[in-house]
């Protein structure tokens, strides 16, 4: 939807490698890939249909249709627009020229959805995360096994979902990024109904289901979809399975997705302080915070993972003290 209410114009198939890579917007219909439907199908679907129009409107280079989307929506183009860019990139072998173009501007408040969109590429080419391209943000290029890891659930969620499996070759550090991305999905998998998710969350390893609350705490604060009440009985899941911190991890991430984006949505407000405890802008800052202490030279997986484990240190200060 535009601005102003009315159908945003969708790219249309154009000629030559723009049509052969153009997604069609059916892809993401919920029913299509035989997840559970429920209230909160139409919001979803929206989110996947934002995702498909920024990806064409990429290849097809026609960017500026992704201003035509509803302000909310916009990471969710920006995300495909990088799956595009990381695509281009890679098959013509640029090194990440257009994928750097992208996060230098028009894409500059989405930077950490571009980097999610960047897994989808590698998903889709059947190639590992970051092969190929360079000089992307040191630490944020590490949300393409994020990415990887919500394309696998959504496209092949027998095997992801129902038989648990993840892409091979992943050392801990990567899995357990892949996993967070896995959680985002399972609240497109679950309708955004907080019990559901909780329940399939259950059915994992313990060793896998921090990574998987934590991307679902980041899916509920930035997508959306469920109601005050259930988002406090997922925070009360996550509690009694032992990784409420997880949780708010996620949701911290989400908040500082959406304040950096200038966009943040009445539904990001209300479940900040349920998730996290805290307003948005408090919540954010825990990233800010936990980035600024990795230092400058922070670039690993490992730095990646004790991000995510300062912020949860936050959440606990916070928590301890109130």
């Amino acid at each position: 939807m535009s601005r102003l209410g009315v159908p945003a114009p969708v790219p249309a198939r154009s000629r030559g490698v723009s049509r052969l890579l153009w997604q069609d917007p059916g892809q993401v219909r919920l029913g299509m890939r035989r997840f559970r439907l429920g209230p909160a199908r139409d919001l979803l679907e929206e989110a996947g249909r934002s995702f498909t129009t920024g990806f064409n409107a990429m290849v097809a280079g026609e960017p500026g249709r992704i201003d035509d989307l509803r302000d909310d929506l916009r990471g969710f183009a920006y995300e495909g627009a990088g799956m595009a860019c990381a695509t281009l990139d890679l098959l013509t072998l640029t090194g990440g020229r257009r994928l750097r173009e992208l996060l230098s501007g028009q894409g500059l408040l989405h930077p950490h959805l571009i980097h999610l969109g960047t897994g989808w590429a590698y998903a889709r080419m059947r190639l590992r995360p970051m092969w190929g391209i360079r000089s992307v943000h040191p630490l944020l290029r590490w949300m393409a096994h994020d990415g990887f890891g919500f394309h696998q659930g959504f496209f092949c969620a027998d095997r992801t979902v129902g038989r648990q499996r993840t892409a091979g070759l992943m050392d801990r550090t990567r899995r357990a990024i892949f996993d967070q991305g896995l959680g985002r999905m399972l609240w497109f998998h679950e309708c955004a109904r907080a019990d559901d998710v909780a329940l399939r969350i259950a059915e994992f390893p313990a060793g896998r289901r921090a990574d998987l609350w934590s991307g679902a705490g980041l899916a509920a604060t930035y997508v959306g979809g469920a109601s005050t009440r259930d988002l406090e009985r997922l925070a009360s899941a996550a509690s009694g399975d032992g990784f409420r911190a997880h949780l708010a991890q996620g949701s911290a991430f989400a908040c500082a997705f959406r304040l950096i984006s200038g966009v943040v949505p009445d539904h990001t407000v209300a479940a900040a302080p349920v998730l996290c405890g805290a307003e948005v802008d408090e919540a954010a800052a825990w990233t800010d915070t936990a980035l600024v202490a990795l230092g400058h030279n922070a670039c690993s997986g490992e730095d990646y993972q004790a991000w995510r484990a300062g912020i949860r240190k936050a959440w606990a200060r916070r928590d301890r003290d109130t």
